[in-house]
């Protein structure tokens, strides 16, 4: 099949994202973010984020093609996030690249937004190796995949977490410390001036009789919170407060993703989402994968929070697997199991 420019569309919490991709190459990409709207409520309002992708959708496309050097017409195929995410947000984004695809009578792709972070790192280090193992921490994932070819073979879900996602600990837990939204960020910069070996915090569901692939951020964060109440009368040593809990949060992360390569036998770790921004889970991953022999990916804190090119990249991975498009009523799932990512192309598995 010829090569098609996919623009991809992100709509799924407080990002409006538009990507273009061809040929597994980041032609451009253009974020919108609305956190700054929602940063007083310390936390997203799904209709405030709906709202901000209404306005944001239509310039975000028109900023991505002039990056791109691109016009509408250019573009042969769309792809667009389509669970999960919060409700009101991917319908706004679904309804854009339905009109788009429409319009310009191309293609429509329905892609799961797990499976956009994974490709993520496609865009910057070439295509994943076969297997690896992927890593998806954000402020509503953290995940444990073993990934195949992406575009032909079902993701296997290892793990997840049973209650915090990482990113919503570092976002709950920066808000009893007197931090900012959004937490991640904030925690990050605090910590550089804190000892990590200050306060002891818990390592959830690490014991010998624990799932290996399950995380738990929940009482992690309640004994931060308890923390931090012990000093209400006096001062709160922020900076060690901030980098024992991310030496905590980076410890679990690395020490599951890493074991977990051991016991598959695979040599590539690859980590996405939000989180991977973080100093500490970048460098304790290189770290950890450096003394156990593992290829450690992680792609450039540009392609870590949500975007389209993500999307777009898996939606060029399908044009070029020949996939069959989605068809004219698709419709988001804002629970979309993971094993909805998993993409069968009937041309591509006939082959």
């Amino acid at each position: 099949m010829s090569s098609s420019v996919v623009l991809g569309i992100e709509s799924s919490c407080d990002e409006t994202g538009a990507g273009l991709v061809r040929d597994g190459r980041l032609l451009g990409h253009v974020v919108a973010s609305s956190m700054d709207e929602h940063a007083r409520f310390g936390g997203v309002v799904p209709e405030i984020a709906a709202r901000a992708h209404l306005h944001s959708l239509t310039p975000v496309v028109h900023r991505a093609l002039d990056e791109a050097g691109l016009r509408m017409a250019d573009i042969g195929a769309v792809a667009v996030t389509t669970g999960p995410g919060l409700s009101g947000a991917l319908q706004v984004g679904l309804a854009g690249a339905k009109a788009l695809a429409y319009a310009l009578d191309v293609p429509l792709y329905g892609v799961h937004h797990l499976a956009g972070h994974v490709a993520a790192d496609t865009l910057e280090h070439g295509p994943l190796p076969d297997p690896c193992m992927v890593l998806i921490v954000s402020g509503g994932h953290t995940s444990l995949l073993l990934v195949r070819d992406l575009a032909r073979d079902p993701i296997v879900h290892l793990g997840d977490t049973v209650d915090d996602a990482a990113g919503e600990c570092f976002d709950k837990v920066a808000r009893a410390f007197g931090l900012p939204y959004p937490g991640g960020p904030a925690i990050d910069r605090a910590a550089r001036e804190g000892r990590p070996d200050a306060v002891v915090f818990p390592r959830p569901l690490t014991g010998p009789r624990d799932d290996p692939y399950a995380f738990s951020f929940s009482g992690l964060k309640t004994a931060a919170a308890r923390w931090a109440e012990r000093h209400r009368d006096g001062v709160l040593p922020v900076a060690d407060g901030a980098a024992a809990l991310q030496e905590a949060v980076a410890d679990v992360l690395t020490r599951k993703a890493v074991a977990a390569c051991v016991r598959h036998g695979v040599g590539t770790l690859v980590v996405v989402g939000g989180v991977a921004a973080n100093s500490r889970v970048r460098a304790l991953a290189q770290e950890r994968c450096g003394a156990a022999g593992i290829t450690l990916r992680v792609p450039p804190l540009r392609l870590c929070t949500d975007n389209g090119a993500m999307i777009a990249a898996v939606g060029d991975l399908l044009v070029r697997a020949g996939a069959e498009p989605a068809p004219h009523d698709v419709s988001i799932d804002p629970s979309a199991p993971l094993e909805f990512a998993a993409l069968h192309p009937v041309a591509a598995l006939s082959a």
